[in-house]
């Protein structure tokens, strides 16, 4: 994103600590592809919450930024991988309790979502069956890399491990995503 017009994120974001106005570059700069990422994770439906989410705690947390990062990419790209996992998290415990509770008010909407996104699910069986396969960190990895083709330092800045482990969780995710695709195949006759 940098050119010899644009500062670096690092600049905007050390502007930004004494201008918050000046944080407004970040945004432009990275809110689509930001907003892309999750609403490939998590469906449209919640990309525009989790992405300004994402925006909000980098704003408010632009003071503890690394300046020797000269990109925001991969940090923002951490924030919101960390929002998806706490999404995750709270969903399948509002499963758990939903499957506890009797219909109530809200039980049609959450059908009407829940059938949504099994549709979008159909679409895919096997490559969804493999990426619930997977474990989280695995899946973060090969996400990062299929919908936001970051670098694997791009990702190991995001999800604050070191580059071979990036690395590693790609080559096992790819293996084992690729066994379960082979395994879902029908028998060709």
């Amino acid at each position: 994103m940098e050119s010899d017009l644009e500062p670096s994120d690092a600049v905007v974001i050390e502007k930004s600590r004494h201008d918050p106005e000046h944080f407004s570059q970040i945004f432009n700069r990275y809110f689509s592809q930001i907003h892309g990422y999750v609403a490939s994770r998590l469906g449209s439906a919640n990309a525009d919450d989790i992405a300004a989410e994402a925006f909000l705690i980098g704003f408010t947390g632009r003071h503890r930024y690394d300046l020797s990062w000269p990109s925001a990419r991969p940090w923002l790209y951490g924030i919101a991988t960390n929002l998806i996992r706490q999404h995750r998290r709270s969903e399948i415990r509002r499963y758990r309790a939903l499957a506890r509770a009797s219909p109530g008010d809200d039980f049609d909407e959450w059908v009407e979502q829940a059938t949504e996104r099994l549709s979008a699910q159909r679409m895919l069986p096997s490559l969804s069956a493999g990426l619930a396969q997977l474990s989280q960190a695995d899946r973060d990895v090969l996400l990062l890399v299929a919908y936001e083709q970051l670098s694997y330092q791009e990702i190991a800045l995001a999800l604050r491990i070191p580059a071979g482990t990036v690395g590693s969780r790609l080559n096992r995710a790819r293996r084992r995503l690729r066994q379960a695709l082979q395994h879902s195949e029908p028998a060709k006759r």
